[in-house]
């Protein structure tokens, strides 16, 4: 049986992959440092509580020897690294120093699987925008995943590691309670009229949580890990707006829809992916942004109200 280190696994990617992985048949180990009853442990062979960079990680290493690791730990927030840059530094660059060189010490032959963002492209120069071109972050969080990436970089170049980083775009999914879909729920349900931020003619490209894990899965059995990074996304890019009308729609609802026009600080203003790279190696998309949001509104309401 293959086995999966999965850090974050609590996180809200952490565990549809832990999910996945463990339906597909490996043994799942999975690394947080929340409470054992906050974990998906119907999906872990074993749960480890620690707070990353830990020395008993090295024992863990030696003992279970992973075929692979997956990095889902570290911050998500691009708002809080502006304001907490020194914070969103060490849960993600540091931490991922220390996590590369303890499988380089303890399990050299993992397969190491790096979470990265859309958010190292910042503004792009074209749409859709391809691995190859200039990555020029707006946030420190864009920042630190670029350099976390170099770090993946650098393990394979110098140490032989195998690594590979996935640019993740705009992840959604039933558990995710931030973000714009999230927001677009939460006040079109609770409030009497709905105000989002920026214009409406942002755009983002959404890729569903279930398409993240079984990208992962194709990276994890079929890429060649010299240190590459691959785009995950749809390929499709999707006017706030017109996210905005779908979501209602989805909801069942008759609200009014405005927007503030104040950009935050570092978000980029428009998103589309070129997903071939990650398409070449056998990974199409199979949840379609209707579908997800369906789901996804059902899910909210039922967060938010109980029905």
């Amino acid at each position: 049986m293959k086995t999966v280190l999965i850090t974050g696994v609590a996180g809200f990617i952490g565990r549809y992959v832990a999910r996945h992985f463990f339906e597909q048949g490996w043994s799942v180990l999975g690394i947080d440092n929340s409470p054992p009853e906050n974990a998906p442990l119907s999906n872990l062979t074993a749960y480890h509580r620690l707070q990353l960079p830990d020395g008993n990680l090295n024992t863990l290493l030696q003992e279970t020897s992973p075929q692979v690791c997956i990095h889902c730990a570290g911050r998500a927030s691009v708002g809080l690294s502006v304001t907490n840059p020194r914070a969103d530094f060490h849960a993600n660059t540091v931490l991922t120093f220390e996590l590369l060189n303890a499988l380089h010490l303890y399990a050299p032959t993992c397969r190491f699987i790096f979470l990265s963002s859309a958010a190292i492209y910042g503004n792009p120069q074209s749409l859709p925008v391809a691995e190859n071109q200039s990555c020029s972050p707006l946030s420190p969080y864009g920042f630190h995943k670029l350099q976390c990436e170099q770090l993946c970089l650098e393990f394979a170049k110098i140490y032989n590691l195998p690594t590979a980083s996935l640019r993740i775009f705009s992840a959604y999914g039933p558990g995710l309670r931030r973000q714009v879909l999230w927001d677009i729920c939460r006040k079109a349900i609770t409030e009497s009229s709905l105000i989002l931020q920026g214009t409406g003619k942002e755009s983002r490209d959404f890729i569903h949580a279930l398409d993240i894990a079984r990208a992962l899965n194709v990276v994890a059995e079929s890429a060649p890990m010299q240190g590459e990074v691959y785009n995950l996304a749809n390929g499709r890019e999707v006017y706030i707006d017109e996210l905005a009308k779908l979501t209602i729609d989805a909801l069942g609802l008759n609200c009014t829809l405005n927007f503030d026009g104040i950009v935050p600080v570092g978000n980029p203003l428009n998103w589309q992916a070129d997903i071939s790279k990650l398409q070449s190696l056998g990974f199409t998309p199979t949840v379609s942004l209707e579908k997800g949001i369906k789901t996804f509104a059902t899910w909210c309401r039922a967060e938010l109200v109980g029905v």
